[in-house]
């Protein structure tokens, strides 16, 4: 199994880049594991990543 830590911005940007002006840089620079590699995504799931990431990063910031 390939394991991948990129950025949010690479996902984005390689997936929705309409997105990526609508995005905080704080946001942009969230870690992400990719279980199965960046290659393996699709738009929806970008989609998905972008949506549970802001969550969790808003939720983080509510608590500090």
């Amino acid at each position: 199994m390939l394991m991948e830590t990129v950025k949010l911005s690479r996902i984005v940007m390689k997936l929705t880049p309409d997105m990526y002006p609508c995005l905080k840089s704080s946001e942009l620079d969230i870690e992400i594991v990719l279980k199965n590699g960046l290659e393996s995504l699709e738009a929806e799931d970008a989609l998905d990543i972008v949506k549970y990431s802001i969550s969790e990063y808003s939720k983080d910031a509510l608590l500090h």
